[in-house]
């Protein structure tokens, strides 16, 4: 009923999961995509949280102001509606992270001078900065949670994520 790797691993949870759902009257049950979505959802909180926890709460940063100011420090400015965007978060959760970064004196807002309605977050010298620091350390967390998987299978690994954003317009 279910495929197994090469090794016949599965992950506790995974096994408590396909006990649970296979009960379940659906017509065409897919273990196999109920695996890749919630192993690609533990992963990304997995990593979330330990980039909290081991790197960002020294600056008191959340993944979602780091990832904001990260990509602030990439552009320089951006329009806050494609900040939310590149984010995935809402235009409201924007506006609530800037303050907090305007309060730490990290970006500030501006307006554009033609339309006053479109609004553009910037990356101070002071977010500049932090970012310097930041990012090296950031970076060596990244290392460590693939040093299990070869260049190969790295590269793989992001081109088959890619499809999945491109598929689904993330």
């Amino acid at each position: 009923m279910y495929s197994f790797d090469e090794k016949g691993e599965l992950l506790p949870e995974e096994v408590d999961t396909i006990n649970r759902i296979t009960n379940i009257p659906i017509e065409s049950l897919n273990l196999d995509a109920i695996a890749v979505v919630t192993n690609i959802y533990r992963v990304a909180q997995g990593l979330r949280n330990k980039m909290e926890q081991e790197v960002l709460s020294e600056y008191s940063l959340s993944w979602t102001a780091f990832s904001m100011l990260y990509d602030l420090w990439v552009w320089e400015s951006i329009e806050t509606k494609k900040l939310a965007e590149s984010n995935g978060v809402s235009k409201a959760t924007i506006s609530n992270i800037t303050k907090t970064l305007e309060k730490k004196e990290l970006c500030y807002r501006k307006s554009d001078m033609r339309d006053r309605r479109i609004t553009y977050v910037a990356i101070t010298d002071k977010g500049k900065q932090v970012m310097e620091e930041l990012y090296p350390r950031f970076h060596i967390g990244e290392v460590e949670l693939v040093a299990g998987m070869s260049a190969d299978e790295q590269k793989y690994m992001s081109a088959l994520l890619r499809n999945v954003i491109r598929e689904n317009n993330f």
